[in-house]
């Protein structure tokens, strides 16, 4: 394996730079809980961040391609290691990654939407990703991994038009929910690779065979969704032809996801949390249907289960699990992240329940929920702090 086995040359690399996983997901879940605060903040009158016109599009812009886009990075920079027996990128070509990305995270309250330096910088980092992500599944014709490349310059593509687009609210509605269905099929992909086998090894059940049929049933329903948004407006996506294709695809994600034995994972804090995350996949594609079909319920409470359902708790889960592994360390959290777990779920639920059911309160809704996801995700960053910024418990280079 091409590993780096100087520890000399390891040592002279801050350990927060030693691989992709350290700096982003550190950082991305710290700007999460920040730009939430920011966002309440806003939403409740207390603050006027002096830059930001509209802080709508401020939110679900950072949310996705700040956070969400964080730490889609950081797990493929640390992957493609494992993928291809080649070092991962680390020391400053990583810190000039995250430079790019931090740069528009810390500046655009301040400097404003408007600024070119800013949106160059967030249009530029996730193909440098692309790029690192690339050389060494070509040099090793990992072809099966490859199809990750087009996938962040996708969505390099659909942050330029946010950016470009940031002031018309129904064209960016429908950006943003395709973004977010965008992450939801990346999750739907890598969660049929780990998630059974996750569970098979941490239980001692055997691993469930995957159903070829079901397999690619249910990944091209929902690749199918995700590219009926990128093409057709929002008057199609939301129309009831798409209902029978909503519902199939649920059907399929449910029925695949049960067949993962999420009953035995209720001792496994780091299993049941990713089960529960994928369950919002099935829970989310109803949603839409419904809004499809004319039920009251609105497309922002819908996309809500896939954004702060399915992607915020999958993030929470993952980060915490890989983390762990790839700082030699055992696969086992402790009360603090357990409850961090229950609170992310808990901040989706109440994002989604309170507008739908309560509608007078709605901001309460909000607030809640913006507050569960703060402790949720501060709890992650009080724990994995010293754990994503020291050498590897093992002494081993990464």
């Amino acid at each position: 394996m091409h590993q780096i086995l100087d520890s000399h040359k390891e040592e002279r690399i801050l350990p927060l730079f030693r691989l992709g996983f350290r700096p982003f997901f550190l950082l991305g879940a710290l700007f999460s809980c920040l730009a939430m605060l920011g966002w309440l903040g806003q939403l409740n009158g207390w603050i006027q961040l002096p830059g930001l016109s509209n802080p709508v599009w401020w939110h679900a812009h950072e949310m996705l391609f700040g956070f969400g886009a964080s730490i889609v990075a950081g797990f493929l920079l640390t992957a493609v290691q494992n993928w291809t027996a080649h070092p991962g990128v680390r020391g400053w070509p990583l810190a000039l990654v995250v430079g790019l990305w931090a740069l528009p995270r810390c500046l655009l309250p301040w400097a404003g939407e408007g600024n070119v330096v800013l949106m160059a910088a967030d249009l530029a980092w996730l193909p440098l990703c692309a790029w690192f992500l690339a050389k060494p599944i070509i040099i090793t014709r990992q072809w099966r991994n490859l199809f990750f490349v087009p996938l962040l310059l996708i969505l390099t593509l659909l942050n330029g038009a946010s950016w470009l687009w940031r002031d018309d609210w129904l064209a960016m509605e429908h950006l943003l929910i395709t973004t977010v269905l965008l992450f939801t099929t990346l999750i739907a992909v890598m969660g049929g690779r780990v998630i059974p086998f996750f569970t098979a090894r941490a239980t001692g059940t055997e691993k469930a065979v995957p159903l070829p049929w079901l397999e690619r049933g249910a990944l091209a329903s929902l690749w199918l969704i995700m590219l009926l948004w990128l093409l057709l407006p929002t008057a199609w996506t939301t129309s009831l032809y798409m209902v029978p294709l909503y519902i199939v695809a649920a059907g399929l994600h449910l029925w695949r996801q049960l067949r993962w034995q999420p009953k035995s994972t209720l001792a496994h804090p780091l299993l049941w949390s990713l089960h529960l995350a994928y369950l919002f996949i099935p829970l989310g594609l109803l949603a839409l249907s419904a809004q499809a079909a004319g039920l009251p319920i609105t497309l922002s409470v819908a996309s809500h289960l896939l954004s702060a359902g399915c992607i915020g708790t999958m993030i929470l889960g993952m980060i915490a699990r890989v983390s762990l592994g790839h700082s030699g360390r055992a696969l086992r959290v402790g009360r603090r992240i357990t409850a961090a777990f229950g609170l992310v779920i808990l901040s989706a639920l109440l994002r989604v329940l309170i507008p739908q059911l309560w509608p007078a309160f709605t901001l309460v809704g909000w607030n809640l929920s913006g507050w569960s996801w703060i402790a949720a995700y501060g709890l992650f960053v009080w724990v994995y702090a010293p754990i994503l910024s020291q050498p590897r418990a093992d002494g081993r280079p990464g």
